[in-house]
């Protein structure tokens, strides 16, 4: 399965010789560089949603919130269907 995470722009850097558009990304707290030539709209304060270092698409901040809080679900799951294996196989 593919996953594309939301993330801020923080800033953008452009590249007058390669002309590629790249940008600074922060994923709550964790930042990337990230490339921008395909969201070329992207600016400053937006969110957009990105996949192996890629932004694909620029998403508003109520779209954003809302795959932060189905990741975190999907993560607290992931963690009780851990629990649940433990006490399975526990003594």
């Amino acid at each position: 399965m593919c996953l594309a995470v939301p993330g801020r722009v923080v800033s953008i850097i452009e590249e007058a010789g390669l002309g590629l558009r790249r940008g600074k990304v922060d994923f709550g707290g964790v930042q990337k560089e990230i490339c921008l030539a395909y969201t070329p709209e992207a600016s400053v304060g937006n969110y957009v949603l990105v996949h192996v270092g890629f932004a694909l698409s620029v998403v508003d901040e109520d779209e954003a919130r809302k795959i932060f809080d189905t990741l975190t679900e999907m993560q607290r799951l992931e963690e009780l269907e851990g629990a649940d294996d433990l006490t399975e196989t526990g003594p």
